[in-house]
């Protein structure tokens, strides 16, 4: 079944050129993973529902950061065979070492029976841009090429 997710692209004008805003995602499964893991702050939406409303949600959630600022609609991108990303980028800043991420519950070990919180997002950190596109996850990679012709 197709899943569709929203996001936004964050990204500041630094001394050396355009830097974007990437978390990490939490839990266990990715705590030892770094290039080819970050993402920009995502999540699903459901069908009907409104993408870029979808997108400040979950920035929000996934940062503990509101936002409103000008967006620029980016090209979808297949991040999966069955996952679909909307993306706006949008100028901005925030302290990504102040990051305040929503929490989901796990049952770890598996089969334990034991269930702990893990957050969705364990860090942030903005990068230059060859940096981010080492450290992004594959089917995001157009993105980052997108907002860099589009504002680069």
């Amino acid at each position: 079944m197709a899943k569709t997710s929203a996001g936004i692209l964050l990204y500041r004008r630094a001394k050396y050129g355009l830097e974007v805003l990437l978390v990490h995602p939490g839990g266990p499964f990715w705590a030892q993973k770094d290039s080819g893991a970050w993402s920009i702050p995502k999540g699903e939406f459901e069908s009907g529902e409104d993408a870029l409303v979808a997108a400040k949600r979950e920035f929000a959630e996934e940062t503990g950061f509101e936002i409103e600022k000008e967006f620029i609609e980016l090209e979808p991108v297949k991040q999966s065979a069955v996952k679909t990303v909307y993306a706006w980028a949008a100028e901005g800043d925030l302290d990504a070492s102040a990051i305040c991420s929503n929490t989901f519950s796990l049952q770890w070990p598996p089969k334990s029976g034991r269930y702990e919180e893990f957050p969705e997002v364990d860090r942030a950190e903005w990068f230059d841009l060859p940096t981010a596109k080492r450290k992004i996850v594959a089917g995001q990679l157009s993105l980052l090429a997108q907002l860099e012709a589009l504002v680069g």
